[in-house]
């Protein structure tokens, strides 16, 4: 078992999987690495987000340094969105991940129509 005192930071891995392993982080991480470059509403309209929540998860991802916000003052203004160097490094995690989530549905469905069934 891992202490603080052979691991001091363990304790802080709770507040990193937070981050990363919520669903919007994730579709997030993995719809900027696959365009590069993507403006607020064009993430919005391709994951089915709601502005408020899009908007939250940005601001998290690019305050743990996951995501670059550039700012174009225009007429009506322009905002993108880019991976970092570090949140280029998750994508390949981020992906495995959704990837698992798509290879299992029809199982995950099944196993819930058992466990419904059971329950009832």
């Amino acid at each position: 078992m891992r202490t603080p005192e052979k691991c001091p930071n363990c304790t802080r891995i709770n507040e990193v999987l937070t981050r990363v392993g919520d669903r919007w982080s994730v579709l997030i991480i993995i719809s900027l690495a696959e365009y590069e470059t993507l403006r607020f509403n064009e993430l919005k309209r391709n994951l089915g987000i709601s502005q408020r929540m899009l908007s939250l998860v940005l601001k998290k991802l690019e305050r743990d340094g996951l995501v670059n916000r550039k700012y174009h003052p225009s007429i009506p203004p322009k905002v993108e969105y880019s991976l970092s160097k570090m949140g280029k490094s998750f994508h390949k995690p981020a992906s495995a991940l959704g990837t698992w989530a798509l290879d299992n549905l029809n199982r995950i469905d099944q196993a819930r129509a058992r466990y419904d069934k059971a329950a009832n």
